[in-house]
């Protein structure tokens, strides 16, 4: 707490008094910790973000011009799904689904004009509170799967992957992604006694991500930390910075490969690693299988206008769809359809562009949009558009789009001000 009221707030559009600035820090770290335990519903994170929205509003928060073509988006996005949904009303589960989508909206929007002040340090303690929430889901996932605690292994396990506080062992694996990478920033260039803690953390986390066995987090947690990772070089500010970075990449990737080489000895994780990491899983193969189903998914998306409805795939093939923008078009039709993957690849597009400004928040901001890259592709093979932190990344990067320009706008005017002056 003593942190959250003494952070930095340079170029902050905020000017809430000091009590005021350390509550909202500390919502927006609860926000981040609670995002690790979702095996219940409604689970810890609805409810922190809730109280979170109530009393952000109540001490200061305000909504952007900028925030505007966001705003419509979602509404529109979510008036398909609402559309799609009419026939099925009378389940609970699609009820249920259309009104996650709606607060998952409203979840953007409020993370998109938090982020937007008080940038630097809100953005510090979402990344710390990540990191915790990711350690008690990485630690409960572990000790699960080698069974350190008594049943454990049936509560914090599925299909013999570790699941942690998550009810899908892919989930765990995707939203350990971005801790992952905000300790490995640590890591690879800040001082010993920092980046030895992170190391440890990065180290536990990493194997949580293994052993949960999901090939779209291994695959994820490699492209994007070395996408982040060359980021990070390319705009260094010193040789220096460069080089340290490159040569504590390259040991922490001989460690890595270590650590994988001593778990493959055992051989209950070597056996399920044989199986996973195969190309030719059941499941995707064949005309109903993962792949058939998005082409033949897409065939009835041009088909019908309005879709099939929320949660009706697997009434007409053996599983979902595994694909978050063929499931917008079967569920919204048309309107969502197009919605989504517009806002998607619009934030993505958008985000290129910040990549070298001289932001105080750009290390922060480098580990966010890697990781929202990384969960924009894996929304090819997998259905992440009901996962938290996808919403929450997707309205922090807004956010930081938001605070970037006014920083931007600030040192101008600085600037010219001292220029005039002299």
């Amino acid at each position: 707490m003593a942190y959250a009221a003494t952070a930095g707030t340079t170029h902050s559009l905020t000017s809430a008094p000091t009590g005021v600035l350390a509550l909202q820090r500390a919502l927006v770290w609860l926000a981040g910790a609670s995002g690790a335990i979702v095996f219940i519903e409604p689970s810890p994170y609805e409810l922190v973000t809730l109280t979170a929205c109530v009393l952000f509003f109540a001490t200061g928060l305000r909504m952007r011009l900028v925030f505007m073509p966001l705003l419509f988006t979602l509404i529109v996005l979510n008036v398909g799904y609402s559309i799609g949904a009419v026939p099925f009303l009378d389940k609970p589960e699609v009820v249920n689904w259309i009104l996650t989508s709606w607060y998952m909206a409203i979840t953007v929007i409020f993370f998109a004009m938090v982020m937007s002040e008080d940038t630097e340090a809100r953005l510090d303690m979402l990344r710390r509170g990540l990191i915790v929430g990711a350690m008690i889901a990485s630690l409960a996932g572990i000790a699960g799967y080698f069974r350190l605690v008594p049943g454990g292994y049936d509560l914090l396990t599925l299909y013999d992957r570790a699941r942690g506080t998550f009810k899908d062992p892919n989930v765990l694996g995707a939203f350990l992604i971005l801790p992952a990478l905000f300790t490995l920033q640590s890591v690879v260039s800040d001082r010993f006694g920092k980046a030895l803690r992170n190391a440890i953390a990065f180290g536990i986390i990493s194997l949580a991500i293994l052993l949960s066995f999901s090939r779209a987090a291994w695959g994820g947690l490699a492209i994007t930390a070395a996408f982040m990772l060359a980021l990070m070089v390319f705009t260094s500010r010193s040789q220096a910075q460069r080089s340290r970075i490159i040569v504590m990449t390259l040991i922490a990737a001989i460690l890595a490969v270590a650590l994988i080489a001593v778990l493959l000895s055992i051989g209950s994780v070597a056996d399920m690693f044989k199986q996973r990491a195969s190309f030719d899983q059941s499941y995707d193969e064949g005309r109903f299988g993962r792949f058939g189903r998005h082409i033949l998914g897409a065939q009835m998306a041009l088909e019908l206008p309005f879709g099939i409805g929320p949660l009706q795939f697997h009434t007409y093939f053996p599983e979902d769809t595994h694909n978050s923008y063929l499931n917008a078009f079967m569920s919204g039709g048309w309107i969502s359809g197009i919605c989504y993957p517009a806002l998607v690849f619009v934030t993505a597009i958008i985000g290129f562009r910040y990549i070298y400004m001289r932001v105080p928040w750009q290390r922060g901001y480098l580990a966010v949009f890697s990781a929202f890259l990384g969960f924009v592709g894996e929304s090819f093979i997998i259905d992440t558009d009901h996962w938290r932190h996808f919403w929450m990344m997707l309205g922090t990067m807004w956010g930081m789009y938001a605070a970037a320009e006014h920083y931007r706008a600030t040192s101008a005017r600085i600037i010219d001000e001292s220029s005039a002056a002299s």
